[in-house]
């Protein structure tokens, strides 16, 4: 007996603007997306490099993505902006020629892009809350709480975190480079608190003592890690921008005595001169 062919699974079409893009640089990169006429891409306010003759800029206040809710709306959604320390506005870039259309988004310190379609990871992701680049429209960047206290205090995100919901791209931006873990259920993860970039809704995460009076007050880390339990993915940064700004004052404050005798002293003992 023949067998009919199987049913394929229907895909449904994304409620997102389809837009294409190429990622360039090593350290510090930019993101070019391509618009169809009509397409749209959101970014953070200063986040544009540059873009094609044909696009169309335009300021909003909060996420254009909710402003079918009117004025209300408007400014419900930029006070969960101030709430993450963001600017109020967004800016939105409509192509509006005959053709494709082009702009192109500049990471803001050393690092990666990272590139996340929401509808492959299921509609939502969790991430810290300055490291959202630009998204197609109709991915819906909001907030989260933390849900628990001491991750609320001692987390190094605060008790607020940015929630990307959606089914099109989004593209995050982190320091150094970046690493995708895949947890299995129960399988755990403890980090550097802000080494943390983004995670799934369906990971836990928590955080902990370091453990050990050494550990705590010499080991470099902090006193508290953070707790990541699958299952779920997770993305972190090899260098948090709180730690290369931790280095670059503490190197501005060492060559403060430059000049001095005892400053030239301290050159040749630490292999600067």
């Amino acid at each position: 007996m023949v067998q009919p062919p199987p049913v394929p699974t229907p895909v449904h079409p994304r409620r997102a603007h389809e837009i294409d893009y190429r990622i360039f640089g090593d350290d510090m990169q930019f993101v070019e997306v391509d618009l169809d006429p009509g397409e749209t891409v959101v970014s953070e306010a200063g986040a544009m490099l540059y873009m094609t003759a044909g696009v169309r800029m335009e300021t909003h206040l909060g996420d254009p993505s909710e402003e079918d809710g009117g004025l209300l709306g408007k400014f419900l959604s930029a006070g969960k902006r101030l709430l993450t320390r963001e600017s109020l506005f967004m800016t939105t870039y409509t192509a509006e020629g005959a053709g494709v259309e082009t702009v192109a988004f500049a990471a803001p310190y050393p690092g990666k892009i990272v590139d996340a379609d929401l509808r492959e990871l299921g509609g939502e992701i969790l991430c810290q809350k300055d490291s959202f680049l630009c998204a197609a429209k109709g991915v819906r960047v909001g907030i989260a709480f933390t849900k628990t206290l001491g991750a609320g205090f001692f987390g190094g995100e605060g008790f607020i975190l940015q929630r990307l919901e959606g089914d099109g791209l989004a593209f995050l931006h982190a320091g150094g480079t970046i690493a995708r873990r895949s947890l299995a259920a129960g399988e755990t993860l403890r980090v550097d608190t802000g080494c943390l970039v983004a995670f799934l809704p369906s990971v836990q995460y928590d955080i902990e003592f370091v453990g050990g009076l050494k550990n705590a007050f010499f080991g470099g880390e902090g006193l508290f890690l953070a707790t990541l339990r699958g299952p779920g993915e997770v993305w972190l940064q090899s260098l948090p921008l709180s730690r290369l700004a931790t280095r670059i004052a503490g190197a501005f404050v060492q060559r403060k005595g430059e000049g001095s005798v005892l400053g030239g002293l301290g050159d040749l003992l630490d292999g600067r001169e």
